[in-house]
This record gives structure tokens, C-alpha cells and sequence, in this order.
């Protein structure tokens, strides 16, 4: 960068910033999945995530794993098209860095788009979020994980619409698009985490 602005760290601090953000969100984040996990047994009425007999009743469960595998394998190639965007920006190379930056933004745009598709799939099966537990859980936890997303994505856009305006890359732009990667992981490994406790884990 042309003019560094580092912290006592030795680190750049608004780099240092986005670190502190990122850990508080992981508190945010920690938060919501202590709360799924404390009580995500405590489901009294349909509908249920998982098949399930209740009373001698057959309930089929909402969770549609192989699809929601492959949302998860979209965002999870977005991180990659990430790296590729971030070291094309590192090493002034702006027609890899624009080209892996798209494909980052689709991909990303592509996953909420299999998250809207289930949240109207379960409101249309009877799942609000003031269903049930599950319910509550689920859309708060993967509601605002999606909102993040969106974040991320805007972010992006206004990056790549940023470097149509210069002619060649600057070490400042390399700087934005690493630090928006740090976002982007952190993003992704939440996501990792969710996916994990809510649709790989028994009920």
C-alpha cells in the first residue's frame, strides 16, 4: 500500500479491524448455535426436520440433505474462486482477478438462491418461525448466516465495479480484495459449521 497504516501489531489496522469483527461475529455466531444445540431436541409439533413417528403417526421430515450438499459444495467453490481472485490481485494480474471475482459474486448469488428455495419449500410445508423450536432455530441461524452472505456479495460487486475504474492494479486493491477474503473464509466456514449440526447430525 502507498501509505500503511499499521497498528502496534505490526499489522495493517484495518486489517486488525476486520479481524476484531470477524471475532465478534464468531460470538454472534457462537451464540445461535448454543442456543440450536441446548434446545434443539424440544420440538412438540410438527413439522419435524427428520422422518419420524409420533403417536404411531408417520411425519416426513423438511430437510432435503442431497440438495442443500450440493448448496453447500456452490459455497464452498466460491471460497476457492476467492483464493484465485485474491492471488490474481496480488500479483497484479487484473483480468484473473476480475474474472475469478465474478465468479465468486455468481457462485455466492447461486447459493442464496438454494436458500431462498428452502425457506419458501418449508414456509410452504408449515414452517415459520414461530412454528417451533426447530423453527426458530433454524431460520434465525440460517437467516442471518444469509444475510452475510448477501453482505459479502455486495461487498464484492462494489470491488469489482471498483477496478473497472483503473487501469491497472494497485497495491491498495490487492489489500481490499484480501481483506474481503478473510470475510468471504470466515463466511464460509460458519456456513461449514452449520451445515454440520443441522443436517448432518441426528435429531
Amino acid at each position: 500500500m502507498s501509505e500503511q497504516a499499521h497498528s502496534v501489531t505490526g499489522i495493517d489496522s484495518r486489517k486488525l479491524l476486520m479481524w476484531i469483527f470477524l471475532a465478534s461475529d464468531c460470538l454472534f455466531f457462537g451464540a445461535l448455535i448454543s442456543t440450536y444445540m441446548i434446545f434443539k431436541g424440544n420440538i412438540n409439533n410438527p413439522p419435524y426436520p427428520t422422518d419420524r413417528i409420533v403417536n404411531g403417526e408417520f411425519f416426513h421430515g423438511l430437510l432435503n440433505i442431497p440438495l442443500t450438499s450440493a448448496s453447500t459444495f456452490v459455497l464452498l467453490m466460491s471460497s476457492v474462486a476467492m483464493v484465485l481472485a485474491v492471488y490474481g490481485a496480488q500479483n497484479n494480474n487484473l483480468k484473473m482477478m476480475k474474472g475469478w471475482l465474478i465468479s465468486t459474486i455468481g457462485l455466492g448469488i447461486f447459493f442464496l438462491l438454494f436458500q431462498v428455495y428452502e425457506f419458501r419449500h418449508f414456509l410452504h410445508e408449515g414452517l415459520g418461525i414461530s412454528t417451533n423450536q426447530f423453527g426458530a432455530s433454524f431460520y434465525l441461524m440460517t437467516g442471518f448466516h444469509g444475510v452475510h452472505v448477501g453482505i459479502g456479495v455486495i461487498i464484492l460487486i462494489s470491488l469489482l465495479f471498483g477496478t473497472f475504474r483503473r487501469n491497472s492494479l494497485g497495491p491498495d486493491t490487492g489489500f481490499h480484495i484480501e481483506t474481503a477474503g478473510l470475510y468471504w473464509h470466515f463466511v464460509d466456514i460458519v456456513w461449514i459449521v452449520i451445515f454440520t449440526l443441522v443436517y448432518l447430525m441426528p435429531y
